[in-house]
């Protein structure tokens, strides 16, 4: 497959070195439900003229003033709750007990990405109601099993972020909602912040571990916690602790 938009936009940036703007803090819903072919999540296609233009994401967004939650003020992680919530309805119509949200994750783009949102990503069971997008921000909606997701982006078919990639490929090893959601709250919210290297084939995302992460060099031999975002399909490696 040749190489795609977000490919190459992490390519020229990395190249270029450019420094990015003020990060914004955000927040992502992963909303998953039991299907004939196993564990599906919800994936909705944003309109190609804003922010992740064009690509397949979870309901998800910029954390708005009107979300910090009048109890804890200056708690970060109950505010990114409160706007998953409302991203969710805001986005597929659909109503969430907060209380249902597992934390799950938390994202930081690399340096070089002109629009750069901190973000939140939690897991919850999806409600069982009709899914209502907007037409606006949202232009198709599909469940997915992760392993589809994955296979539909490597055959061109559909676009993903980085972080969406990742979260889909754990999740692929999980068979059922109640095993992910446990899964999840036995362990603590894992922390990603990425960097972005160049290689003969393609960029490669970097994370905490993996031997280029500090230099943004990818050629650097030794542990590997890396995305490889190559033109013969993406390849996610990490190495066993030591």
């Amino acid at each position: 497959m040749s190489e795609n938009r977000h490919e190459h936009q992490l390519a020229r940036w990395a190249k270029k070195g450019q420094a990015g703007s003020e990060p914004v803090q955000a927040a992502t819903v992963v909303l998953l439900r039991d299907g004939e072919g196993g564990l599906e999540t919800l994936m909705l296609k944003r309109n190609s003229k804003i922010a992740f233009g064009g690509m397949w994401v979870f309901p998800g967004g910029r954390v708005d003033d009107a979300d910090t939650d009048p109890a804890y003020p200056g708690d970060e992680l109950a505010t990114a709750r409160r706007a998953a919530v409302r991203e969710a309805g805001e986005e597929a119509g659909l109503v969430l007990p907060i209380e249902d949200l597992v934390t799950y994750s938390h994202w930081t783009p690399p340096p070089i990405t002109p629009r750069r949102f901190l973000t939140w990503f939690f897991l919850a069971p999806a409600p069982d109601t009709e899914i209502s997008i907007d037409g606006g921000e949202i232009h198709e909606h599909a469940w997915m099993t992760p392993a589809q997701a994955l296979q539909q982006r490597d055959g061109g078919d559909i676009e993903l972020a980085p972080p969406t990639w990742v979260t889909l490929w754990a999740l692929n090893r999980c068979p059922s909602v109640e095993h992910a959601l446990e899964t999840a709250r036995a362990q603590q919210p894992e922390r990603f912040e990425t960097r972005i290297g160049l290689e003969a084939d393609g960029p490669t995302a970097m994370w905490h571990g993996d031997a280029g992460w500090d230099s943004s060099e990818a050629d650097i031999p030794g542990s590997r916690h890396r995305l490889c975002m190559h033109s013969g399909g993406w390849r996610y490696e990490r190495s066993e602790p030591s």
